[in-house]
């Protein structure tokens, strides 16, 4: 099994996902993602499992996403792909990724269907 996390370590779900999965025997490669940002392909194909478009997975409750102007409706996907990695606090979290499996741990136990 190869299982990943997008964490933030300051996030308490993504610390509850994360002990979760370590409860149940997983030790996930954990990636923080607001020092690595998932590239522009990751992201895509992120978007596509889940089958959610780039605002569905972008916290509108930041600073950021106000600050850039990113609730205007006739920004494309591009840009809003491109405004997550370039303020990756903006992505929904924790992600977990399992074998072409996404899930968000939200609630944490949701991760459970994908280990």
């Amino acid at each position: 099994m190869s299982v990943k996390i997008l964490h933030n370590p300051r996030c308490s779900k993504s610390r509850q996902t994360l002990a979760l999965l370590e409860e149940n025997g997983v030790t996930p490669t954990i990636i923080e993602y607001l020092k690595t940002p998932p590239s522009k392909t990751e992201l895509q194909d992120i978007l596509q499992q889940l089958d959610m478009q780039p605002r569905d997975l972008m916290r509108k409750n930041e600073a950021e996403y106000k600050e850039n102007g990113l609730d205007d409706t006739s920004l494309s996907a591009d840009q809003l792909i491109k405004a997550m990695i370039a303020h990756p606090k903006l992505i929904e979290r924790p992600i977990v990724l399992n074998e072409g499996k996404v899930c968000i741990g939200r609630p944490p136990e949701s991760v459970l269907e994908i280990i």
